[in-house]
């Protein structure tokens, strides 16, 4: 199986950059299965029915979220109705909607998306996301016909991988969201699965993680109130993402391969 995952989509200039660019990866990349972060998507805090519905238009198969989860209100009552976009796992049992989705792929092979939210630096009166992960795995067995997507959504570099070591072997990829930076540290661990931190953002990267800089910037530097309300970046997209290629026999990772294209970021596109 081929699962091409893009990271958090920030804002207007995201959302622009996924439309521009997912046709010629799809072209290339020919991917079995599309996962999208859209957790910062509407006006870099949540997701509104109409920018998922978008999304969905261009192939996307499934949308993640995170700690913006519920930042557009709408979503608290949508969210049941639409199994594609999947919230953090690891919410209180009577939150809306769920933690996963079970896409069925045409060749007869299903593949479960599952997105627990870390709590370190982060929102720790949250369930334990190990212990949820393992209620998902014990239910699971990874194979070819069932392979397993981590979305892991956390701030802590040691918080991710702990996650993908204590899953190895045992899902098809854990790929971390949510600090819109894209590590070097692609990879296959030991018992199969594959590895990356963080997939980056698909957004503007003359910003700061995404937004406008004179108030991020008025932000770390003084004690006053901002000029203006932060927004999002509205430059042109580096898309950032992941292709993750799978055994169809094992479900286990057999190569893993960053994306980026446009932007000011090197691009991974020939």
């Amino acid at each position: 199986m081929r699962i091409l995952f893009l990271g958090d989509v920030m804002g207007r200039s995201g959302r622009e950059g996924v439309a521009r660019h997912l046709p010629a990866l799809k072209e290339r990349l020919r991917p079995d299965a599309i996962i999208v972060n859209a957790e910062n998507a509407a006006s870099g805090a949540g997701l509104t029915m109409k920018i998922a519905e978008e999304f969905f238009a261009l192939g996307i198969h499934c949308l993640t979220l995170g700690n913006h989860a519920f930042s557009q209100r709408e979503l608290l009552t949508a969210i049941d109705n639409e199994p594609r976009i999947v919230r953090p796992l690891n919410y209180p049992e009577r939150t809306p909607g769920r933690g996963f989705y079970l896409l069925e792929i045409p060749n007869g092979n299903k593949l479960l998306i599952v997105n627990p939210l870390a709590r370190l630096f982060m929102e720790p009166v949250l369930d334990d996301p190990f212990a949820a992960m393992e209620k998902v795995v014990a239910a699971h067995k990874l194979s070819g016909r069932l392979q397993i997507f981590v979305d892991m959504h956390g701030e802590a570099t040691s918080e991710k991988m702990a996650m993908a070591h204590t899953l190895d072997g045992r899902v098809s990829a854990v790929i971390g969201s949510h600090t819109h930076i894209p590590t070097a540290d692609a990879q296959i661990l030991p018992q199969g699965t594959a590895y990356l931190t963080d997939a980056g953002m698909c957004g503007d990267y003359d910003s700061i993680i995404g937004m406008k800089k004179t108030v991020a910037i008025w932000r770390f530097t003084r004690k006053t109130p901002p000029p203006e309300r932060k927004a999002p970046a509205d430059g042109v997209a580096t898309v950032c993402g992941v292709l993750v290629v799978t055994d169809d026999a094992t479900g286990l990772a057999v190569a893993i391969e960053p994306v980026r294209v446009g932007g000011v970021l090197q691009s991974t596109e020939k």
